[in-house]
């Protein structure tokens, strides 16, 4: 088997951990595996870095921030490589550039425009292992760029999907997908398999093991996703296509956001292309919107409520005032104080009564649901934050997620 092997921040954390990375490499090379690994910057270090960088400036420039923090991620697979050779085992490190992720020009967030994997491939013919530094790549113009947040994970299933890879497997400090939150709930039970969609809807609605960016490059390349711990041999979780899960379970997981803040518009001007302007101007403003509701109009004015990171809630003030300012809005409130609780399946697609049993949970535990959004899998409520953890352990238990 060809395997991509991705290892994190906190499972390279320090020189004792990378020589039990090299370990666990060096028993699947001996395994009979071809192996590509994919590593990130030791725990710490990028906030490192980027303290030092604003000892000397509180707005860097993003190209040198690029430079600078791409160098994290070099160190590890440098060092990585060194463990191995050691072993016996000829390997090379390879920066992004080396690797040839090609991408746009887009400095701290870029994104992959293509893979040239010759290089990496020539390697694996030779008998190679190869580490590649995570988290970076080079633009058109020959720049080093740095492709944010998740950045490894991205890099990983990226060559996974150039080098037509049997399997990619990331590795964390959590040991795969669970049901919910363990902190939350002790009776969660993780997942042997699920669907890239259904993860796509658990990263997005709060689950922080994988970013949503990685899975829906991993459905569209087709790469078999395996996330595990780097701490001990337990099997992890496989994100893969529908098809390949025989039995589909009616839900497969519930997910807590508690980064959420409801806005809410009063006495908005009920008039063609109002929301249209709102809403445009949030996102040019980088407004991330997420649930969104409007009450039937009332003398030619309308109330609209919708959610947004808390992050956000500066960015969204600004705009709204715009409009409050012009008389298009009479009135505003926002509250943090809130929490989206979702459940996730892809067997909602072929049973009744799913969402009708989540909102009977709600009522029972005595919890008023704000705001309702659905699709094919997933059903999310907007309650408040004080229900949070009630909410979770209520619905994992209403459809027996322990089980």
């Amino acid at each position: 088997m060809l395997i991509v092997q991705k290892f994190g921040g906190t499972s390279v954390g320090d020189l004792e951990r990378i020589q039990n990375v090299a370990n666990r490499v060096v028993e699947s090379k001996k395994a009979g595996n071809d192996v590509v690994v994919v590593v990130s910057a030791m725990s710490g270090e990028t906030n490192k870095l980027v303290a030092y960088a604003e000892h000397f400036s509180s707005t860097p420039a993003r190209a040198e921030m690029d430079m600078l923090l791409s160098s994290g991620e070099r160190v590890t697979a440098s060092l990585l490589s060194i463990a191995l050779n050691e072993m016996g085992h000829s390997t090379v490190s390879m920066t992004g550039r080396k690797a040839g992720i090609l991408t746009d020009s887009h400095h701290t967030k870029a994104r992959i425009e293509e893979i040239n994997p010759e290089a990496m491939k020539s390697a694996i013919q030779e008998g190679k292992i190869i580490v590649v530094a995570g988290f970076q790549g080079v633009s058109m113009e020959g720049n080093v760029t740095t492709l944010g947040r998740g950045g490894s994970d991205l890099s990983a299933v990226a060559i996974a999907g150039a080098i037509d890879a049997d399997l990619c497997e990331i590795y964390t400090d959590v040991s795969g997908i669970y049901t919910t939150d363990p902190r939350i709930e002790p009776k969660a039970k993780k997942l042997d398999k699920i669907s890239y969609d259904e993860m796509l809807e658990l990263a997005s609605l709060g689950a922080k093991v994988l970013q949503n960016r990685s899975v829906e490059l991993a459905k569209k390349l087709n790469v078999n996703l395996v996330t595990r711990t780097s701490f001990s041999n337990e099997e992890g979780t496989l994100i893969t296509k529908e098809e390949n899960i025989m039995e589909k379970p009616l839900v497969s997981g519930i997910a807590l956001d508690k980064n959420q803040a409801r806005i809410s518009l009063m006495g908005v001007a009920d008039k063609p292309g109002i929301a249209s302007d709102i809403f445009g101007k949030l996102a040019t403003s980088d407004v991330n919107i997420d649930m969104i509701i409007q009450n039937k109009s009332h003398d030619d004015r309308t109330n609209i409520d919708f959610t947004v990171p808390i992050s956000d809630i500066a960015d969204a003030k600004k705009v709204v005032d715009t409009f409050m300012n012009n008389g298009d809005i009479e009135a505003d409130s926002y509250n943090e104080k809130i929490c989206k609780v979702s459940i996730v399946g892809v067997g909602m697609k072929s049973h009744t009564g799913v969402a009708a049993k989540a909102f009977a949970t709600m009522a029972n535990e005595n919890i008023n649901i704000n705001m309702i959004s659905t699709s094919e899998i997933k059903v999310s409520m907007v309650i408040s934050e004080k229900y949070a953890e009630l909410a979770v352990r209520s619905l994992h238990n209403a459809y027996e997620l322990d089980k």
